[in-house]
């Protein structure tokens, strides 16, 4: 089974239970912290896949984050070659702005915990998304967004504050602005007074997590159990 690359952003943005179930999933994960200066490969060629995980930055932020220049790149020869994509929050807001979209800083009314979002009619058709429930909920922990799809993009979900929830880009790269490697523990560990600023209760947000977990947990366990087996040999 060929290694799956995985980009961390910043200590606190980690695979969550992602990395389990990749693991059950028979994937092998070669995680690079670039935010402590591991170093990032120049190509895929020893990869399977790329998940790109979230982090407080803009997809094109470098005077602050160095490693996302080699990030859009490794995104962009993941394109070119079919390479499986994955992109959380951040990673999702690169994967858009390397296929020719725009990511907007603090743009409209932010999201924070237990988030609805509805499936668009285009999921139907999608090799992760398909067959999903119309509403689902996902943890979300966002202030940008993507505020313009790269032109061949297919729109996958939405939210009430963020049009753009889920898309995918060809056939195998797919990026989503919410949090599905985060639980409802992940959520009662930011920082409330962040939150408060925001106008977020964390105590409220911990309670929403944990009422929906069961039936998140349920859905995005089945979207990245589909995502792994793109990564299998005949995926």
């Amino acid at each position: 089974m060929p290694r799956t690359l995985v980009v961390q952003h910043t200590p606190t943005s980690g695979i969550g239970r992602l990395g389990g179930w990749f693991e059950e999933d028979g994937l092998t994960l070669d995680h690079v912290h670039a935010y402590r200066g591991d170093p990032l490969p120049e190509a895929l060629d020893a990869y399977g896949a790329l998940v790109v995980l979230g982090g407080g930055y803009l997809p094109d932020e470098d005077a602050r984050a160095p490693w996302l220049a080699r990030t859009r790149q490794l995104t962009t020869l993941a394109l070119r070659s079919g390479t499986p994509v994955f992109g959380v929050c951040l990673g999702g807001q690169l994967l858009a702005h390397v296929a020719g979209g725009a990511v907007t800083a603090r743009h409209g009314l932010p999201e924070a915990g237990s988030t609805p979002l509805t499936l668009r009619p285009e999921a139907a058709e999608d090799a992760l998304f398909r067959g999903l429930p119309e509403r689902v909920t996902a943890v979300e922990n966002r202030v940008d967004a993507v505020t313009r799809l790269p032109s061949d993009a297919v729109w996958l979900a939405e939210s009430e504050r963020c049009p753009v929830q889920a898309f995918r880009v060809g056939e195998r790269a797919w990026g989503v602005q919410f949090h599905p490697e985060a639980d409802a523990a992940r959520v009662a560990g930011w920082d409330r007074e962040e939150l408060a600023a925001r106008g977020f209760d964390r105590e409220e947000l911990v309670r929403a997590a944990e009422r929906d977990e069961a039936a998140s947990r349920q859905v995005w366990r089945t979207v990245l159990r589909r995502f792994a087996a793109l990564v299998a040999p005949g995926g």
